[in-house]
């Protein structure tokens, strides 16, 4: 078994996840420290600034000003945050056997071949003298596929303990959600659903300058605008059929103009889980459970949507069946990074749309 740090900056731009298991790549033998690390609202903006000038990028080396500017941001906060972790852990920088550094992704648009996570892999290996695999998505975009999901392989072997329950399915509410169909072991079936919390926080941001809606206490007191949420989904996206993934910027913004920001907010969230319910259109079997993680996980609204929504499956949390929701993407990150080691598939026909099951991911020893 190898011990292994996972790190995720989602498309939310929120923070940091980083944790630490021990893993062959195969199974999760011991689950460590977990630790989160919010971004200022300074850094979010330098954030933003890099995703506003990477939409014309077409060479996903290139690093202009505001995108040179946020690399460093990521590298370094992601530097402190694996530097604490090991702290927290209590074990010593040499014990670590890989750092799984996912970067902040600032483009997504598999269609043209192109997608672009900063952060620096060859300096933080350099600097935490740990091997380090990151650019995890950018093999399976130049074959053809969509380069996301990764992280089903990972909700794989996390629902063994649950194989009897099947099928299960994970949807993981970041800036964009995603879900994960297990039946077994057969390979999963993954694919992003639609927005997550990317139009609530911008929402959130514009018009209250808070960064989210905490604990979904303002879609609460809102109501949905039922024929808003009946034309975002008339969005040719949700009639794509899977593999398929998106770009924060594809669901940023939607024309809540004319309603208040209660309003607008439970719109929002009614679109979110609306799109999720549709993933159900693709799936060869009813699931008989959901496991609801990500950031979303921890907005009770968003929770009590689906279980409307997704009625009569049985509809939990990541926290309600002992796993840390906020923790669950940094982990599969560790995870991958010892399969990219070893030569193992991340990405598959029925996950990514590559052609045949592929590894990935980029080495860097100190």
């Amino acid at each position: 078994m190898a011990i292994a740090i996972g790190t995720m900056s989602g498309t939310s731009m929120d923070g940091v996840d980083v944790a630490l298991i021990e893993t062959d790549g195969e199974s999760v033998s011991r689950f460590g420290a977990y630790l989160s690390r919010e971004y200022s609202p300074t850094e979010r903006h330098i954030l933003r600034g890099a995703v506003n000038a990477a939409r014309d990028l077409t060479d996903r080396t290139v690093r202009p000003g505001p995108i040179a500017e946020a690399q460093t941001l990521v590298t370094e906060t992601h530097l402190r945050t694996i530097d604490a972790l090991i702290q927290q852990e209590g074990i010593h920088h040499h014990e670590v056997d890989v750092v799984g550094f996912h970067g902040q992704t600032i483009l997504h648009r598999p269609e043209r071949r192109l997608t672009v996570q900063i952060g620096d892999g060859v300096s933080l290996a350099r600097r935490l003298k740990i091997p380090v695999v990151y650019d995890f998505r950018a093999a399976d975009v130049a074959s053809g596929g969509q380069g996301a999901p990764l992280v089903p392989v990972y909700h794989r072997a996390l629902l063994r303990a649950f194989a009897d329950d099947g099928p299960i399915v994970v949807v993981n509410i970041g800036g964009v959600a995603n879900v994960t169909y297990i039946d077994g072991e057969a390979e999963p079936v993954a694919f992003d659903t639609g927005p997550g919390n990317a139009p609530i926080d911008e929402l959130m941001l514009t018009r209250s300058g808070k960064p989210m809606d905490e604990g979904g206490v303002v879609a609460a007191s809102g109501t949905a605008d039922a024929k808003l949420v009946a034309a975002a989904l008339t969005h040719k996206f949700f009639a794509l059929r899977p593999p398929k993934s998106l770009d924060r910027a594809d669901f940023a913004r939607f024309d809540f103009a004319g309603l208040s920001l209660p309003d607008a907010v439970a719109t929002a969230a009614e679109i979110v889980v609306s799109s999720i319910a549709l993933s159900r259109d693709h799936f060869p079997k009813a699931p008989k459970r959901w496991i609801i993680a990500g950031g979303g996980a921890r907005n009770p609204t968003l929770v009590k949507l689906l279980k409307e929504k997704l009625s009569p499956a049985r509809v939990q949390t990541a926290e309600e069946i002992g796993w840390q929701s906020g923790a669950v993407e940094a982990q599969a990150f560790a995870f991958l990074a010892v399969r990219s080691m070893k030569g193992l598939p991340l990405s598959f026909p029925k996950t990514t749309g590559v052609a045949q099951p592929m590894t990935g991911g980029v080495l860097v020893r100190p």
